[in-house]
């Protein structure tokens, strides 16, 4: 079974992105709540997660987070262009655990890799569906001990 931790950093590789502001940015800006989650084609329970993307620029800034005693509390957060360039990923404590890189994969989808010490490398996709009403994010990484594994969240807009 896997750690929540992980799954948390394994999602938010699939939610990275940063373009240059452009048509895509406007759609897949926005707020967006974890519906389904599925680990090498298992359903996993996760905690309510929402992701908040939002256009500042020419960079997307993406905020991950939890209902912690029935407040929303940012778990994971990180701005990023869309070249490719590395952009910091913090925690809820604003505290540095790696970096992000979101590059464009076509219309309405971002290529996202995150790394960072003690952490799984991981690298997925996000695609907005052509209703501009799901967010489907996709990821591979490889966990200690060398298990593979494969993401799939689907989040709604809100």
């Amino acid at each position: 079974m896997m750690r929540q931790p992980l799954a948390g950093w394994i999602g938010a590789v699939l939610f990275l992105a940063a373009p240059a502001w452009d048509q895509d940015a406007g759609a897949i800006a926005g707020k967006w709540l974890l519906k389904s989650q599925q680990v090498n084609g298992r359903d996993v329970q996760a905690r309510p997660l929402t992701l908040r993307i939002t256009p500042t620029g020419d960079v997307l800034e993406f905020a991950y987070s939890v209902t912690v005693d029935r407040r929303q509390e940012v778990s994971l957060r990180f701005a990023a262009r869309l070249g490719g360039s590395a952009a910091d990923v913090t925690n809820s404590g604003g505290v540095k655990i790696g970096t992000a890189k979101v590059t464009r994969g076509g219309p309405g989808q971002y290529l996202v890799m995150l790394e960072g010490p003690r952490r799984p490398t991981s690298s997925g996709k996000m695609t907005v569906s052509k209703d501009g009403k799901t967010l489907t994010s996709e990821a591979d990484a490889i966990a200690p001990g060398g298990d593979k594994l494969h993401t799939v969240q689907i989040f709604e807009r809100q």
